[in-house]
């Protein structure tokens, strides 16, 4: 996670944040690897993206994007609601997606969430419990919790979100890495399918409005994270990396075209790769590329997101591939082909970060055990509260 202070000059990423890759090298990194993304229209965007990068290099096309509840996808399959059941905007839309490669070697599923925590995604947790154990979950739900679910949304959210994470933590095994998304900065007119039609008048007639449920998605960025890291979850500053990326965003407000799609993608990777030790190749973009580090970023005054150090930000943390210790010799797993592009080290990440991540700087990215996680717990609870719980106005 990268954060600037409010005073401090806007800086273009640095090119080491975050590798091109190719189909062949997202093949080799996601090589017998069981994917699960859970979340709206925009994760259900990522699970896109990635499928189609697992089988060849292009970008999504618009109606691609567009399209929800389709019977297939690039050769995924519709597992459940969508089309096979009625496609509407309401809370209890349901859709199962799922993509398995021609080789056998790749196998991601998508499930449509429209509130982080609820008796939907323990049924979700319930099939993951039976079925087979997921390497890395990718996971957000943000926009619906703090728009379609009453006054209290973020009182709720925040309940929502310790539940989650206490439910990841005892269902997921410690070997699954799972990966927070913080939700993507809105903009000043929001009119995405998520809302009722009675508040979509309000937020496109009444800026202040619309501005408030900008600062609402900050705020619940700021308990998501904190949270996650509490848990020891990864945690991928979205809000961060595409604040400055606002040309690429739809005129809805919420969604982003194919290109911020494609970085996002490359973003994610990134960071799996780091979180798994494994080194990427080292490549500047390629000619021609729609999107170019030094030109993906276009500094809007307007659309700065910035918020100052007394709200929770700061000079924060960001992984940089660099070098690692050679790879651990020993034999390789059965089924699995170690190519040229992998080597196993030691996960790297740079310190200073905003939010409390208890595992920073140890040798490994293991969770803690729930039976130690309760002892841990509940020596925190004996400890003087460290913030008051409000969010400073």
């Amino acid at each position: 996670m990268v954060f600037c202070l409010e005073n401090e000059e806007p800086r273009l990423p640095l090119r080491s944040a975050m590798v091109h890759l190719q189909a062949s090298e997202v093949q080799q990194l996601l090589h017998n690897k069981f994917v699960v993304i859970l979340g709206d229209s925009i994760q259900r965007a990522v699970y896109k993206d990635l499928v189609l990068l697992l089988q060849r290099d292009s970008l999504l096309t618009a109606a691609q994007l567009k399209a929800k509840g389709e019977l297939s996808f690039e050769q995924d399959q519709l597992v459940a609601g969508g089309q096979l059941g009625e496609l509407h905007n309401g809370t209890q839309y349901r859709e199962v997606r799922q993509f398995c490669s021609g080789s056998g070697h790749h196998l991601v599923r998508f499930y449509f969430l429209t509130r982080v925590y609820s008796e939907y995604l323990e049924g979700v947790l319930e099939e993951l419990t039976y079925g087979p154990a997921p390497d890395l979950v990718i996971i957000n739900s943000c926009l619906w919790d703090l728009s379609r679910y009453g006054r209290c949304s973020m009182e709720s959210y925040r309940e929502n979100l310790e539940r989650v994470f206490v439910r990841m933590d005892q269902v997921l095994p410690d070997s699954c890495l799972l990966v927070w998304n913080m939700a993507m900065p809105l903009g000043e007119r929001v009119t995405g399918g998520f809302l009722l039609p009675e508040m979509l008048h309000f937020l496109t007639q009444l800026q202040p409005l619309a501005g408030s449920l900008r600062r609402d998605v900050v705020e619940g960025n700021f308990y998501s994270a904190t949270l996650a890291g509490d848990h020891c979850f990864d945690v991928l500053d979205l809000h961060f990396h595409f604040r400055h990326a606002v040309q690429h965003r739809h005129r809805d407000g919420v969604h982003w075209d194919q290109h911020a799609h494609r970085h996002l993608s490359h973003l994610l990777l990134t960071h799996v790769a780091d979180a798994w030790g494994v080194e990427l190749p080292k490549r500047d973009y390629p000619s021609g590329q729609p999107f170019p580090p030094h030109e993906f970023f276009n500094y809007n005054s307007t659309e700065d997101f910035s918020m100052s150090s007394h709200l929770g930000c700061g000079p924060g943390v960001n992984f940089v591939p660099g070098p690692l210790p050679p790879p651990v010799p020993g034999p390789i797993p059965h089924g699995q082909h170690r190519g040229p592009v992998v080597h196993r080290g030691m996960p790297r990440c740079a310190p200073n970060s905003p939010y409390h991540v208890p595992r920073m700087g140890g040798p490994c990215r293991q969770r803690l055990r729930h039976s130690d996680r309760l002892i841990h717990t509940n020596k925190l609870d004996r400890q003087p509260p460290a913030h008051s719980g409000t969010w400073p106005g």
